[in-house]
């Protein structure tokens, strides 16, 4: 079984946009896929000096930006990769 890589932009606009709650993520991932995903923190992944990404707090999900990233919107896009409604 694959891992799904989780990384939460820290950088200082992220961080103030929201990343701060993402923090908290794996302690809001359903059993089903808690142990699928590997969860890091990372100082910046320099999306916001490009304005194609959308806006900030950003969260790359296997090598897929997702820009606006909530609790909410993140596991829902887990739950799609893992197959899980």
């Amino acid at each position: 079984m694959k891992q799904i890589k989780v990384e939460i932009c820290l950088g200082t606009t992220c961080f103030v946009m929201g990343a701060s709650e993402l923090q908290s993520l794996e302690e809001k991932l359903p059993e089903e896929i808690a142990g699928r995903v590997l969860i890091e923190g990372t100082t910046c992944l320099g999306c916001c000096k490009d304005r194609k990404y959308g806006k900030a707090p950003y969260v790359r999900i296997d090598g897929e930006i997702m820009s606006g990233a909530t609790t909410d919107a993140v596991v829902l896009r887990l739950k799609e990769l893992c197959d899980i409604e």
